[in-house]
Parts: structure tokens; sequence; C-alpha cells
């Protein structure tokens, strides 16, 4: 990171930050004895935030047009806009949950990583290896987008939102749509190795976002990402918590620990290569 300026305590720097974020100019505010400091990632922008930073001093308006001429509906969708491949994933985990609601076990069965079907009275499954053959390779994937309640939906919804947005506006949507499909898959295949077959969530993606943030503000800082320490002990002292016995005494034992696992090591994994590019 390159610091570029210290404001005093006592200054609303709130609209400068959300207008550099909406122009995706990676940055991050500290505070100091002194005061606040702004720090840039990237100095090929230090020109567009010193432009931004000028406008913002005289008063000027510094939001994109859109934002600023948008009412309603239209004014919500520029964060959308902003990180596409995290709003579509958001969208389509909350079009199944609904799907889910309103057509029932049905859209499980399409979606579950191998085909389930009913013989005899009792569920019978598929296996991976022949589904994939048949051309239902969307299995690989699909699983992260079931969710089985309200609160594994937002909670995986809120974490996937936090992260994704960095990730969009740091390294662009690429760089996001490589991280969910190559962590949603290892999340997925990680969980079927055990020989569970009925699971589902986008927590796998996320514990993997959450290792790849993480790493490249560790080994990167230059880079713009930043993630609360205290966040990262949160989230790894969940993700342990639920590995117990006691988490199954107080009703959350049916987790799919393994696809955490499995996401986290994966995005640890890309986490360590794309900071080390970074670093050179």
């Amino acid at each position: 990171m390159y610091r570029v300026m210290l404001f005093p305590h006592d200054t609303d720097t709130r609209e400068l930050r959300r207008a550099l974020w909406a122009h995706r100019i990676g940055h991050r505010f500290t505070e100091d004895e002194e005061g606040q400091v702004l720090w840039l990632a990237n100095l090929e922008q230090h020109d567009a935030l010193m432009q931004l930073l000028s406008r913002w001093e005289r008063g000027e308006p510094v939001m994109p047009r859109q934002r600023r001429q948008g009412q309603g509906g239209a004014s919500l969708a520029v964060p959308f806009r902003q990180a596409p491949v995290t709003a579509t994933v958001l969208a389509l985990s909350l079009l199944v949950f609904a799907l889910m609601a309103v057509l029932g076990d049905i859209v499980v069965a399409m979606l579950t990583i191998v085909p389930i079907g009913v013989v005899n009275g009792s569920l019978a499954f598929g296996s991976l290896a022949d589904a994939l053959a048949s051309g239902q390779v969307w299995r690989l994937l699909s699983p992260a987008f079931l969710h089985f309640g309200w609160m594994h939906l937002i909670f995986n919804m809120l974490w996937l939102w936090y992260f994704g947005r960095q990730v969009e506006a740091l390294q662009g949507s690429g760089r996001m749509l490589a991280l969910v499909l190559i962590s949603g898959i290892g999340a997925n295949l990680a969980q079927y190795a055990t020989g569970t077959v009925l699971f589902g969530g986008m927590s796998g993606v996320d514990f993997a976002l959450l290792g790849y943030v993480w790493l490249m503000s560790r080994r990167a800082p230059h880079s713009g990402f930043f993630v609360p320490q205290m966040l990262v002990v949160f989230m790894l002292g969940w993700m342990v918590f639920t590995m117990t016995d006691m988490a199954a005494a107080v009703g959350f034992g049916n987790v799919a620990n393994e696809a955490h696992l499995g996401g986290l090591v994966v995005g640890l994994v890309l986490g360590w290569y794309y900071s080390g590019r970074a670093r050179r």
C-alpha cells in the first residue's frame, strides 16, 4: 500500500470512501495518532485518485453519474454492476432457494452432486462418474447453490458479498469467477469423498474467499486487500467448532465440514500463488 494523504480525525470521509470504491480505486483507510491515513493499492491509479480527491475537497459530486442520477432500484443496481459475478452467484442462490420452496425435492434432486431417486420406497443414489459420463457436469458445482434454511442462506450470502465485492473491485470479475468455480468444485468433491451426497451451501466458496483475501492482505499488502483479524479468528473458530461433538449437542451437527475445509485449502493455495505473483 502507498500512503497518499492524512486527514484530521474529525473529517467525515464516508462519501469519499464510497466514491473510491464506486470508481474501483483500491484503497484503505487507517487511523493513527495523527489522524486518518488514506492508502492507495495501485500506483497506476494515483492520478485518478487525486482527481477524485480534488473534486471531493471542492464539494463537487464524486459518485459515478449513474449512482447520482439513479432513483430507487436504479441506484441499488450500481453495486451489482460493479461486482457482476458476485451478484450473479448471489441471485442464483436466492432463485434456487425460492424454487426449492415452490417445487420441493425435485430441485434438490437436480442439483445434488449425484442423481437421487426412489427405488422400492427408499432413496437410491447414482454415481458421480456415471452422472458426468451422461453430461451432467453441472453437478460438480450445483450443490453450492443449495441452502436448507434462511439462516444458512443469509450467512453464506453475507460472506459471499463481503469478500466477493473486494475481489472483483481489486482484481476483476475473471478472478472472482475462477475462485467460485475452482473452490466450489473443490469443496463439493472434498465433501463427496467422505461418502456424503446430501449436502449443499456456498460456505465452501466463502471459506475459500476468506483464505484468499487473508493471504493476499498478509503477503501482498500493497494489493489493497483487507480482512479484520478478528473476522478470520471467528470464521476459523466456527469451522473448528462445527467439527466437534459440542456442535451436534446444540443443533449444529449436520454441517458440511469437509466442504468448508476443502474450500479453505483451495483459497489458501490460490491466495499463496497470486500473492506471490503480486509481490514480484
